[in-house]
C-alpha cells in the first residue's frame, strides 16, 4: 500500500467512525501558516470521503484577532496560548489535540555559502554577517517574529539586526532571499522547506531553540463537530504523523495504533 493508499483508508476509517460525519459538507479551518503544509497534504483523502474544506492560513496574532472580531470557522490550529485567549473569550470547546511542534531555523538562497551556525556564538556571527536577515514581523502577531525579535536582544545585537531585517507580516519570509532583498531567512522551519529556491541551513543551536507546539481546538457552537474531529483524528493518525515529520515538524500528542 502506498503512503497516499494509506492516508485515504485512515481518512475513510476515521470519518466512517463518526456519526453523521460521512455526509458531503464544507468545512472552514483557520491555521497557522506553519501548519498549513500539513493540513493541505492531509485534504485530498479527507475530500475523497465527502467533505470540502476551506483552509485560510495567518499568523497565531491573527487567528485570534479575527476570531475574536467575529469570524466564523469550524475548527482552528494555533499555538495552545492563543487557544487558550480564545477560549477565554468562548470561541473554542473545553480541550485541545496536540498535532506537533516545530523549531526554527536558518535558510540561504541555493548556491549561496552556507553559514555555520553550529553554536551559539556562530549563530550570532552569522546573523552580523548577513546584510540583510528577513524573518516575520513580531507585531503581526508570528511566533517564530516574536521569539527571534526576543532573542537578538538577549544576544546583544537587537539594534544591529533591526536596522537591517526584513520584515514580513504572513507567509514565508524566504521569498524575500529568492528576490534577493535579504540572504538569510529566520522562521520554524515547516515554513522554510516549501520555498523553492533556497536551502535550509539547519536549526538553531539546541540551547537557543525554540518550538512551538500546534493543537487544533473545535469552534464553539460548530453544526461540524464529529466531521472537524474526523479530519483531527486524521491528523493524529500514523498516516497524518508521517506526513508531519515530511513537512519539517514533530508529531506530538498523536496516536500511533490509528
Amino acid at each position: 500500500m502506498t503512503p497516499n493508499q494509506g492516508l485515504r483508508a485512515a481518512a475513510i476509517a476515521v470519518v466512517m467512525s463518526c456519526s453523521g460525519a460521512a455526509q458531503a459538507d464544507t468545512l472552514k479551518v483557520l491555521t497557522a501558516g506553519a501548519f498549513k503544509q500539513v493540513l493541505t497534504a492531509a485534504l485530498s483523502p479527507f475530500e475523497a470521503v465527502g467533505h470540502q474544506v476551506e483552509v485560510q492560513a495567518d499568523t497565531v496574532g491573527g487567528l485570534v484577532k479575527r476570531i475574536t472580531a467575529g469570524e466564523t470557522f469550524d475548527m482552528v490550529i494555533a499555538s495552545p496560548a492563543g487557544l487558550a485567549t480564545l477560549r477565554k473569550a468562548g470561541k473554542v470547546g473545553d480541550a485541545d489535540s496536540d498535532l506537533a511542534r516545530v523549531g526554527v531555523g536558518i535558510a540561504v538562497k541555493e548556491g549561496a555559502v552556507r553559514p555555520d551556525i553550529s553554536t551559539v556564538d556562530s549563530f550570532k556571527k552569522a546573523l552580523l554577517a548577513a546584510k540583510h536577515v528577513t524573518y516575520i514581523n513580531p507585531a503581526a502577531g508570528g511566533s517564530s517574529g516574536i521569539y527571534l525579535d526576543g532573542l537578538i536582544n538577549k544576544l546583544g545585537i537587537g539594534d544591529e539586526i533591526r536596522a537591517k531585517a526584513v520584515l514580513v507580516n504572513g507567509g514565508f519570509s524566504a521569498d524575500r532571499v529568492v528576490s534577493g532583498e535579504a540572504d538569510i531567512a529566520v522562521q520554524q522551519i515547516s515554513e522554510l522547506l516549501p520555498v523553492k529556491g533556497v536551502v535550509l541551513v539547519g536549526p538553531l543551536p539546541s540551547e537557543i531553540q525554540n518550538y512551538t507546539v500546534y493543537s487544533a481546538a473545535i469552534a464553539a457552537g460548530t453544526a461540524r463537530k464529529p466531521a472537524v474531529q474526523a479530519l483531527i483524528d486524521l491528523l493524529q493518525s500514523k498516516q497524518g504523523r508521517d506526513i508531519i515529520t515530511a513537512k519539517g515538524m514533530e508529531p506530538v500528542g498523536s496516536t500511533p495504533n490509528k
